[in-house]
């Protein structure tokens, strides 16, 4: 058995599918500063003991995902495999352990990333992105309810009692966000790019604000600008984590999105002449 220690630093919003039910890709870094990726895993699934949150350290027996090409992509062993969480990393001293461990390398430069991605001897397929300038945040209305088909072929699974052994307890799959929500930004070299956020943070702050007032979506959307946008682009010290989608990786022009945000405040220089 070959444990790994992972610092987790990302966890996606939940998708569905017929072969695992719900999904989370969980990314983090390895003790010396690598990224790794960790799916499938049916994060909601796990006893609460084994539901870390993010900055925890975790250890688990993983194996690569000989499915995915990406060399960062590892597996759980098995779905059984016991996750033992460590140990936590706050934020003191404005982050600086995370800072330590998340930004060792750091890209500015989207061509340069994206060539790194599109080269089969690199294949690189999560880094941290600074960019120069953020430019907006939009927001655009999605469809409100998951794929019907998928949805069906889960209650198939559940009614034949294939879905981890457990068709007396349905599992209730996670809201589906009714709204994308994307940053437009410009790397070093003045390049625009317009990214999707698929972070779990950002959903549960529109499903958290929407309970909070009762239902509201509009303050809930507002909610979310102000956070991701007025104040992580001009009072945060904001880093981009991305990654991509095995499906698209190597045909799409662009095939990184945002899965994460690392957010230190900024800290003024200040001097004594």
């Amino acid at each position: 058995m070959a444990l790994t220690k992972v610092l987790i630093a990302v966890k996606t919003y939940p998708t569905i599918s017929s072969k695992y039910d719900e999904l989370v890709c969980t990314a983090g870094f390895r003790e010396d500063g690598t990224w790794i990726r960790i799916y499938p895993i049916a994060f909601r699934k796990r006893d609460d003991d084994q539901q870390y949150k993010k900055y925890d350290w975790i250890e688990l027996d993983l194996v690569k995902n000989e499915s995915d090409f990406r060399p960062e992509s590892y597996r759980p062993h098995s779905h059984e495999s016991e996750i033992k969480i460590l140990g936590h990393i706050n934020t003191a001293s404005n982050w600086y352990l995370r800072k330590q461990q998340a930004l060792k390398k750091v890209y500015t430069n989207m061509s340069q990333l994206i060539g790194e991605a599109h080269d089969k001897k690199v294949c690189t397929s999560l880094a941290v992105f600074k960019p120069s300038k953020f430019i907006d945040f939009t927001i655009e209305a999605v469809d409100r309810d998951w794929d019907k088909n998928k949805l069906a072929a889960l209650e198939r699974e559940r009614i034949q009692g294939n879905l981890f052994k457990q068709p007396e307890n349905p599992f209730e799959v996670v809201r589906k966000l009714p709204y994308k929500f994307r940053y437009v930004f410009e790397d070093d070299n003045g390049k625009v790019s317009k990214m999707m956020i698929e972070d779990w943070e950002i959903g549960q702050l529109f499903w958290n604000t929407l309970a909070s007032s009762e239902g509201d979506e509009s303050k809930a959307i507002s909610a979310v600008k102000l956070k991701y946008y007025e104040k992580f682009t001009k009072e945060n010290d904001l880093h981009l984590f991305l990654g991509t989608s095995q499906l698209h990786h190597y045909p799409s022009k662009n095939p990184f999105m945002i899965i994460g945000a690392f957010y230190p405040k900024l800290q003024v220089q200040t001097s004594m002449f």
